[in-house]
């Protein structure tokens, strides 16, 4: 069974995903990236694809034209866990 990220690890979020936002009516973590066009955007949701199944955790996303909405969440945790960390900071490097 996956944990959820316990009081120190969901305090160091800000610090270490800056760019991450804490949904916590959802216990996940958003991202919005834009791009210079929908061919770059799909471009980026491929790489995000194969690092998700190198993984074996899937995000929840939606694009539109440029931008790239990605949510994390681990649901077998019923919230924030270390996986999604580790994609979120996986993604980051992209």
């Amino acid at each position: 069974m996956v944990e959820r990220l316990d009081a120190g690890a969901r305090a160091e979020l800000p610090a270490r995903l800056p760019e991450w936002r804490v949904l916590p009516e959802r216990d996940a973590i958003r991202r919005e990236f834009r791009f210079r066009d929908f061919n770059a955007a799909w471009g980026f949701m491929s790489r995000v694809a194969l690092l998700a199944e190198a993984q074996d955790h899937h995000p929840e996303w939606s694009n539109v034209y440029n931008r790239v909405e990605i949510t994390l969440t681990t649901h077998d945790a019923g919230g924030l866990s270390a996986r999604d960390l580790r994609l979120a900071l996986a993604i980051d490097a992209l």
